[in-house]
């Protein structure tokens, strides 16, 4: 018994004995015994499966499980991109075509509750893009978005305005929304004109990533830049597919939060103040989250956010967690599996099977020295592959073992609704 929380516990890179007494307890909770075991062996018989797929076994290396997947990843990437009829982002801010009508076939979002378009700008006007502006050489919001469109303007806001201007337009022009400013309307997919490439070359300092959304308003937008990395493109496609699950999620919070608003200021609900939470991605702090293991029964905390980006460290990392964010890129991998019956060309296995290996993980040996963790989850591989190789990305996976564990206690169903439940108190409590 002890062997699969040891191995598990290696994964997670925590020590055994947190394994060991979140099994007694979850056991107690849940009636379920064995859980930790069955993931193990889950896991070893979906990490040999994709071995053999990949003409590879026990022996091989880590980077030579890198160089098969990205293999495979390459090769899907172009039948996908041949699949799309080869769609240049740039041609598309018109009519988005095959690349939107596929996604949106893989996930249709349905309805949002979203700021109603004159409320944005509106608060837009109290607060005028100055950098906009003065690029367009336009006098006012009304006449910026009756020239530009309201679905450009608000998505150009990311990157054309600085980090204080964002912040300020945040925590001001957000303060007076209520439950009456936001509508019901359909999520929108929008591919920004060729134009705001010179915006975002103009001001932008880093690279920035092509794909974005607006959890708030609705809309998930593409930024034209060229895609011509290997891995890039499926990256683009997947992560489309990641937001519209995402901005549903997050739209639904929004609706239970303006029916019962829970978190309060002076013991009044304070619908702002728990939107304004939600689309922060607010993480329960480090000292809290140590606590959780405190008191009667069991807690979990709640880390909307990945954590490990900022500090692969950070002590809320180690302790049981579920993860949101791991689940809308479990759908994203379910979502992108059906595509492999919709023509031949991406009729692809890997892919098809990809979303089932999310937690999946294990050691091998680097070039033959000592062994190191090998993530087999699709976003990991993905990202890994943009990033030539440079990056061995593992927090996907990792992030997901731990929804895996809760899930093999509790059930995936329970897992969302608790999380939705409690997701601003920033922990569960079973």
């Amino acid at each position: 018994m002890a062997e699969s929380h040891k191995k598990l516990a290696k994964i997670l890179n925590v020590e055994e004995q947190v394994l060991l007494d979140l099994d007694k307890k979850m056991s107690e909770i849940s009636g379920k015994t064995g859980v930790m075991e069955e993931i193990v062996e889950e896991n070893d018989k979906l990490v040999d499966r994709t071995l053999d797929r990949l003409g590879l076994s026990r022996k091989s290396t880590r980077e030579e499980i890198f160089t098969a997947m990205s293999a495979r990843l390459k090769e899907f990437e172009m039948a996908l991109y041949e699949y799309l009829d080869r769609p240049k982002l740039d041609e598309l801010s018109e009519k988005c075509g095959k690349l939107c009508e596929v996604a949106l076939r893989l996930k249709n979002p349905g309805k949002g509750f979203f700021v109603k378009k004159e409320k944005a700008i509106e608060m837009l006007e109290k607060f005028p893009p100055g950098n906009l502006l003065e690029h367009f050489k336009i006098d006012n919001v009304k006449e910026l978005i009756d020239k530009k469109g309201f679905s450009s303007v608000f998505s150009s806001l990311r990157f054309a305005q600085d980090t204080e201007w964002m912040h300020r337009f945040f925590d001001e022009a957000y303060n007076d929304l209520t439950p009456d400013d936001f509508e019901e309307r359909d999520v929108e997919i929008k591919v920004l004109e060729k134009e705001w490439l010179d915006v975002a070359e103009r001001f932008l300092k880093k690279k920035y990533h092509n794909l974005s959304h607006l959890k708030e308003l609705g809309i998930v937008f593409i930024v034209p830049i060229e895609v011509d990395d290997p891995g890039e493109y499926i990256r683009l496609f997947v992560l489309l597919l990641h937001y519209l699950n995402e901005v549903p999620y997050y739209s639904g919070l929004f609706r239970k939060i303006a029916k019962e608003p829970f978190g309060s200021t002076q013991g009044k609900p304070n619908f702002t103040e728990n939107l304004k939470s939600l689309l922060r991605g607010d993480v329960i702090s480090i000292e809290d989250a140590l606590k959780l293991k405190e008191g009667d029964g069991i807690n979990w905390a709640i880390i909307q956010r990945y954590l490990t980006k900022d500090n692969k460290d950070d002590p809320r990392l180690f302790v049981p967690h579920v993860n949101p964010e791991a689940e809308h890129w479990y759908k994203a991998g379910r979502d992108l599996s059906k595509i492999v019956d919709f023509d031949e060309r991406v009729n692809d296995e890997f892919i098809r099977d990809a979303y089932e290996l999310d937690f999946v993980g294990d050691f091998f040996s680097k070039n033959g020295d000592s062994e190191e963790l090998k993530s087999f989850d699709l976003v990991d591989a993905i990202m890994t592959l943009v990033s030539h190789g440079e990056i061995k990305y593992l927090y996907h996976q990792q992030e997901a073992l731990w929804n895996k564990i809760f899930i093999g206690y509790m059930g995936r169903d329970k897992m969302n609704e608790l999380v939705e439940d409690n997701i601003l108190k920033g922990f569960l409590k079973l």
